[in-house]
């Protein structure tokens, strides 16, 4: 069966400032080319086959930093990896967003993707993965907004924030996808202690 592994990218400017980044292409900072590289010593010790990244600057650094550090090759970027594309509100704190266009601007049509057309991404590149990938394991750079509504959509979500390159992993079963790990950072807990 296949196993999929989801990291949410490195640290960036942007998420430190509480920024909507979606689909705006930003770097990661020097924490988060550390958070990576702690990741990347984590998966040396586990045998996965391959690595496919968004295409999104942010999630390609922290999957080639992974690979150089764990062995594992990247074996190519999708933009259907992205993250959620949030429209006029990229680049907008809560504040920001709450000043221009009041509390509920969730349920504006500020130019967001859609929960269906996410999925409609997601669906397309899980058929793809699952028949070139038979019975291999897969790791998946990603970004949280994404990540999350996948999970969602799976039910299998949590109220927990989804944290800058933890791993979550999925083994496919023959009804479905199994939930094996969620948001595991215990790559980061080794310098905390």
């Amino acid at each position: 069966m296949t196993t999929i592994g989801f990291i949410r990218h490195g640290s960036t400017e942007w998420n430190r400032l509480g920024k909507l980044q979606g689909q705006l292409d930003t770097d990661l900072t020097d924490e988060g080319r550390e958070q990576a590289r702690l990741l990347g010593n984590r998966l040396a010790n586990e045998s996965w086959d391959g690595i496919i990244s968004s295409d999104l600057k942010r999630a390609k650094e922290t999957a080639q930093i992974v690979s150089q550090l764990s062995g594992i090759p990247v074996i190519g970027t999708d933009s259907r990896l992205r993250e959620r594309r949030y429209g006029q509100v990229e680049g907008t704190t809560v504040a920001e967003r709450e000043e221009r266009w009041g509390p509920e601007w969730k349920l504006q049509d500020l130019g967001q993707e859609s929960d269906d057309e996410l999925w409609k991404r997601w669906s397309e590149l899980e058929s793809e993965l699952l028949e070139a990938y038979p019975n291999k394991k897969i790791l998946l750079v990603s970004h949280g907004g994404f990540i999350v509504q996948v999970l969602r959509v799976l039910r299998m979500d949590s109220e927990q924030f989804l944290q800058n390159t933890s791993l979550t992993i999925l083994l496919r079963q023959e009804k479905g996808w199994e939930l094996q790990l969620y948001n595991c950072l215990s790559h980061l807990e080794i310098v905390h202690e």
